[in-house]
């Protein structure tokens, strides 16, 4: 009877650790380090900057994949930027980290916009020999439509003051002294993508990865942030050629990037999967569907493939 009851302890212990995708037996070890890249408006939890970095961008999925036997750095970037300009800090503390820790390659995870420096980075900046699996989670790789809109309703004599106000808006509560809003949202549109991708060619030694997500209606309860933004992004999609579905700031073709591996699952009466629960950013996520073995997916795809 002991050992019988030994025996059922053994299995509900299992049955705990098994859960959330993971487990006790480190999956990851071997992994080569991952690096994640946040998105516009986004903040590092390893080097937190500003009031903002008090709460969590990747909602805790850095110490998770740490858990599961990887090395993880999360950096700080400048918060509304280009592409280009976040793809230089990028690159710096990407060196720097491997440097302070003896690692030849990394491979990357790059949220929205995180997704684009990331990728500059690896074609531009020198990177390709240090980076062997780059993935891309709901990055707009042909432009968000919403950039487009904004770009357009906010006319280019106004667009000066609209960056001084919300420069300093930004340095109050994400801290950084080159913020320009101005500048990350031509990046983000459907024109400044185009150009961007032209000068923007994948590497041949690095391999390419995409996941994204999308909401299935507007459903105000689970996207509080992202269900007005929705139908217009669905809208501005079919109008641009990108089809109807989207997260809320970017639509699925977009997020499509090198070999397209999908979305998460996630239950029958779950509204889909919007932008910022897709990260678990601000713990959004994790209430809606298995968020830790959706980023354990894409770590364990990345060490499969390095």
């Amino acid at each position: 009877m002991k050992k019988i009851l030994l025996l059922c302890l053994v299995l509900m212990t299992s049955t705990v650790f098994a859960s959330g995708g993971g487990s006790s037996s480190k999956p990851l070890a071997g992994s080569y380090p991952i690096v994640l890249s946040h998105g516009l408006f986004g903040w590092g939890d390893s080097d937190p900057a500003g009031l903002i970095g008090i709460v969590r961008y990747w909602g805790g999925m850095d110490d998770y994949l740490r858990s599961q036997g990887a090395a993880v750095y999360a950096p700080t970037k400048t918060a509304t930027q280009s592409n280009e300009y976040r793809a230089g800090e990028l690159k710096t503390k990407i060196n720097l980290w491997m440097a302070a820790n003896g690692y030849s390659k990394v491979n990357i995870i790059g949220h929205s916009q995180g997704g684009l420096d990331s990728r500059y980075m690896i074609a531009n900046l020198g990177m390709a020999s240090k980076v062997r699996i780059y993935t891309s989670l709901c990055s707009p790789h042909r432009g968000s439509p919403v950039a487009d809109l904004v770009n357009v309703i906010i006319p280019d004599w106004l667009k000066p003051s609209v960056n001084i106000v919300l420069g300093a808006l930004v340095k109050l509560v994400w801290g950084g002294s080159n913020q320009n809003a101005v500048a990350a949202l031509k990046s983000l549109t459907t024109e400044g993508m185009a150009s961007f991708n032209s000068y923007t060619p994948n590497a041949s030694t690095v391999k390419y990865y995409s996941y994204g997500s999308h909401m299935t209606w507007a459903d105000p309860i689970q996207h509080p942030l992202m269900f007005i933004l929705h139908p217009i992004m669905a809208i501005g999609g079919m109008m641009k050629g990108l089809g109807a579905d989207n997260d809320g700031l970017v639509n699925i073709a977009s997020a499509k990037w090198g070999t397209w591996k999908g979305e998460p699952s996630y239950a029958f009466w779950v509204s889909g999967v919007d932008h910022l629960e897709a990260s678990n950013t601000l713990y959004s996520g994790q209430t809606w569907f298995d968020v830790q073995g959706f980023f354990l997916k894409m770590a364990s795809n990345a060490k499969a493939n390095q």
